[in-house]
This record gives structure tokens, C-alpha cells and sequence, in this order.
């Protein structure tokens, strides 16, 4: 049946109906529920029930989980879980973590805030510890599942299901939070692990997985933790590839943390910025990562990637242009949040291809969580300590230049790279090449 639909398809269309960018689709919906209990939907339930300001910004603190979850993910690529590991390492993983958010889930539900706001800080960091484990292992079974030809437009699958599992969980739990309470709003939410968990299931362990052999001693498992590290900085250009992790979302991370203050000091009204922000600024992040999945497969890995990295430098000047002009300009509001919107829709699919290409089979889980760690951990840093003094002291316009500015960085490095010949993917290195023609017999 799924066959038939394709060749009825747009040739354009075909390479989303495959089934294994099908199943990246409903891989990001399971992740992406987990973030938003512990994020918006959360803020509304203290808020609601009378918390403190302060107290209720601290919750974020949370969110830090999923920068550390690297310290960990060796056990999602090196133990083998008793009775389930029968199913598959990562089936059965994918099963034990999604086990783990719902009751990570239904703790934060059974709480009461008003009563016992250091247990519902405790619940809501094991949300974020559940959730962190479960991206582990779907972002490890994603990179393992797709083809090499498969990641622009699998990363691009993943990212509209990110966004349908987060913003549907958070609505969700608020319309039933109205009708029946918060526990209730939770446990229903809860359901949101069972996609990825049924699509483990539906299609068993990736055959790309390269299988890790037990760990037999300590010496072993200290193995385990650190050769996922050093093999990748055994490779050529190591260093320039952990810098531009590093730095080519910082430009983009500060724009993005500042725009709804500088709404608020033009005078928008919560209608316009639903309207434009929220309701346009969504679809143009949807065709913007439709747009990336395209632009991977006819440009290839290294051009689709410059062109994403361009995209978003230039977009931040859009904003330093709407801070110019004022509130007057309505169209010009739409116009720069659907341009950002959809050159980081693009960055989204072809950087996350990028990251994901960057990763040995055998460490799949290991290596992509230190990445995606890295990504982000110094633009959320810098964009917390210093986005509110730099407006303060150079104003909207120069501030947004400055973010222009910042992200060029990053496009050079890259550029560099490419041209270097550092910024090709690592999709297997001898070591893999050798297991598999092993498992092939």
C-alpha cells in the first residue's frame, strides 16, 4: 500500500513515503513531548497555581539535563539490557527509556506544586533525565535507521515530528488541564513515548547497527566511556570540526532568545505576536525544513549546509532592520520572522544531517549526544549571561548586527573545511568497515 501511494506521488514527495523516514516522523514526535512538559506547560501549571516568579524561571534549570546527557549515553551503546536486550540493543532501549518517561511523566503528574515544590523540582529533573535518556537512543536509532542518502531527508522527518510531538503534548495537556486538572492533563500526555516505542518494535533493530561487544571488566567499561572520544579525535581536523560545533549557533541562539523582548518594546500586542510569531513563523519553519530535505538531495551534504549556515547569518539582520523601522511595519514584522523561520527550518535538516553523518556506527549514541551537547551548550551560556546587557548597551539595531556578525565565524570555518577537505562525514572508519564485512560473513 505504501508503494502505491509513492508512485502516485510527486517524484519531490516520494523519498518522505519511504519507511524509514517514516519512522524518523514518528521518532520526533516521542521526542519532543518530554521538552515541552518540562518547558512552556510547566510554566503555565506553577504560574497557575500561584508560584513565585522566580521560583518558576528556576524550573529551567531542567533543560541543563539534556546538555549533559553525553556523560551517559556510553550505557545506551554498551550495555546490554537483561530480558529486553533479547529484542535488539537499541529496540530494547528504546523500550526500557520510554518505560522511563512515562513514569518520569506520571511522577510529575501525582505532585501538587502548591504543596510540595521541591518534589515537583525533582519530578521535572527526572522528566528532563527520562527525556535526555530517550533522545539518546531515538537520535542513535534515527542516524542507524536512514541511509546515508536517507539523512537529509530523515533529519528533516525528524524535525517536523519534534514539533508535532511539542507543541501537541503542550496543547494537549492544556485544554484537558482545563477540563479534568493537571494530573490527568500529564498522564494523558504520557502517551506521547508510545510512537517511538511502537516503531522500534514495528521495525526492528537497524541494520547498521554495529554491534559492541559486553564490557568483561572495568579496564573495559573505562574503555567504553573513552574510545568513543578519542576515535573521534583521531580524526583528521578534529579540533576545527568541535569548534564549529561550538560556534555556528551562537549568532542564531542569541537573535532567537531576544526577539520576543524586542516585540514587547515595539509595542506588539500578544494577537500580533500569535499571529505573526506563532502562526506564520510555524509554517514557514515546516517549509523550511520540506525546502532543507530538497536542497540536501539535489546540492549534496557540504553546499546544502553552507547555504543553511548563510541563510541564518543573514537572517538576523532582518530583525536589526524591523528594530529600525519600529512598530509601524507589520509586514515587515511577518517578513522577518517567516525568513528566520524558514532558513532555520533549512539549518535544521541539513546541519542535524551534518552532525548526524559525523558519527561512527559503533558510537553512534555516544558521539551523537556529545554533539548535539555541543551545539548548543555555549550559544545557550552566552545567550543567558549576556543577551540582556548587549541590548542594554548597544540597542536593538547594533545588537542584531552584532548577532550577524557573530555567525559569520562559523560560515567560514566551514567553508575552510570544506575546502581543506576536513568537513567530509565519517560514516565508517576501518574498524566498521572490517565489523561489518565480519557480520556479512
Amino acid at each position: 500500500m505504501l508503494a502505491g501511494m509513492r508512485a502516485r506521488c510527486p517524484a519531490v514527495l516520494r523519498p518522505y513515503l519511504e519507511s524509514a523516514p517514516l519512522a524518523a516522523l514518528f521518532l520526533g514526535i516521542s521526542s519532543g513531548f518530554p521538552y515541552a512538559m518540562i518547558g512552556a506547560t510547566l510554566t503555565t501549571r506553577l504560574a497557575q497555581d500561584g508560584i513565585d516568579k522566580r521560583a518558576v524561571t528556576q524550573f529551567s534549570l531542567a533543560f541543563l539535563v539534556y546538555n549533559l546527557k553525553f556523560l551517559w549515553a556510553w550505557v545506551v551503546d554498551g550495555v546490554r539490557l537483561p530480558l529486553l536486550g533479547r529484542l535488539g540493543q537499541r529496540v530494547s532501549w528504546m523500550l526500557f527509556s520510554g518505560a522511563l518517561v512515562i513514569a518520569a511523566v506520571a511522577f510529575l503528574a501525582s505532585v501538587d506544586p502548591s504543596e510540595a515544590l521541591l518534589l515537583t523540582a525533582l519530578a521535572a529533573i527526572c522528566v528532563g533525565v527520562a527525556g535526555a535518556t530517550f533522545d539518546i537512543v531515538i537520535d542513535a536509532y534515527r542516524i542507524e535507521l536512514l541511509k546515508p542518502e536517507q539523512l537529509g531527508v530523515g533529519s528533516g522527518m525528524s524535525q517536523y515530528g519534534w514539533r508535532i510531538g511539542s507543541a501537541a503534548a503542550g496543547a494537549l495537556a492544556l485544554v484537558v488541564a482545563g477540563r479534568h486538572g493537571w494530573t490527568v492533563g500529564y498522564l494523558i500526555c504520557a502517551a506521547f513515548a508510545l510512537p517511538a516505542m511502537l516503531t522500534a518494535l514495528l521495525m526492528g533493530e537497524p541494520e547498521r547497527h554495529q554491534i559492541v561487544a559486553a564490557a568483561k571488566n572495568m579496564a573495559e567499561r573505562v574503555a567504553g566511556v573513552i574510545e568513543p572520544l578519542s576515535e573521534f579525535f583521531r580524526r583528521r581536523g578534529a579540533w576545527l570540526i568541535l569548534i564549529f560545533i561550538l560556534v555556528h549557533k551562537i549568532g542564531d541562539t542569541l537573535a532567537n532568545l531576544s526577539l520576543r523582548l524586542l516585540f514587547n518594546d515595539l509595542g506588539y500586542s500578544n494577537d500580533d505576536i500569535a499571529l505573526y510569531d506563532v502562526g506564520f513563523g510555524f509554517w514557514a519553519f515546516l517549509i523550511g525544513i520540506f525546502a532543507g530535505g530538497a536542497l540536501y538531495t539535489k546540492m549534496g551534504m557540504q553546499r546544502s549546509v553552507l547555504l543553511s549556515l548563510f541563510l541564518m547569518a543573514v537572517s538576523n539582520l532582518s530583525f536589526a532592520g524591523l528594530a529600525a523601522v519600529g512598530e509601524d511595519s507589520n509586514a515587515l514584522m511577518a517578513s522577518a520572522i517567516c525568513f528566520e523561520n524558514f532558513a532555520s527550518g533549512i539549518g535544521g535538516v541539513t546541519v542535524v544531517a551534518y552532525f548526524s553523518a559525523l558519527c561512527d556506527l559503533r558510537f553512534t549514541a555516544s558521539q551523537y549526544a556529545l554533539i548535539s551537547a555541543g551545539a548548543s551548550v555555549l550559544g545557550r551560556f552566552l545567550s543567558g549571561t549576556t543577551t540582556g546587557a548587549l541590548i542594554e548597551g548597544l540597542g536593538y539595531v547594533n545588537f542584531y548586527l552584532l548577532t550577524t556578525l557573530v555567525a559569520l565565524p562559523g560560515l567560514g570555518l566551514f567553508a575552510y573545511m570544506v575546502k581543506a577537505g576536513y568537513a567530509d562525514p565519517a560514516r565508517k572508519t576501518e574498524a566498521t568497515e572490517q565489523a561489518q564485512e565480519k557480520a556479512n560473513g
